[in-house]
């Protein structure tokens, strides 16, 4: 008898994390767009804003490979305003996302429950020790 062991949910490696987050903000924000107001295929222009807004976020999150989810991190990157977006979003789409993308959800969802690795900002090309004294 011949026993084969597949990993049921592969997170990835860690550039891979920021990819898979991406792809599953976008998910939800056409899921809520689709279904609040109505679009097909292409966001309509309040959701394509804040689909970019997010991306952009991801992209330039300080934590880079180490990123933990948004709700177990310790720098809330999103303005107030997009905060509260995403919120709503996230509120409405997450349990739908179990259903429409079950991998992306399980995976986000096992990423939120395992402990945050201790987590620090990458070193920006911008950024200096000087900086550090700044309040």
């Amino acid at each position: 008898m011949i026993i084969i062991t597949i990993p049921i949910f592969y997170i990835g490696d860690s550039l891979e994390m920021n990819t898979t987050e991406k792809k599953t903000i976008g998910k939800m924000i056409h899921l809520y767009c689709k279904d609040k107001h109505g679009t097909s295929h292409a966001l309509c222009s309040s959701c394509a804003e804040l689909n970019n807004y997010a991306q952009r976020k991801l992209t330039k999150c300080i934590f880079g490979e180490d990123k933990p989810t948004c709700q177990n991190c310790k720098v809330h990157c999103y303005s107030s305003e997009m905060r509260e977006r995403i919120k709503e979003i996230m509120k409405y789409s997450g349990p739908r996302m179990l259903l429409h993308n079950p991998i992306l959800a399980t995976k986000h969802l096992i990423k939120g429950l395992r402990s945050p690795k201790k987590a620090y900002p990458r070193k920006h090309d911008s950024y200096s020790s000087k900086d550090n004294n700044l309040k």
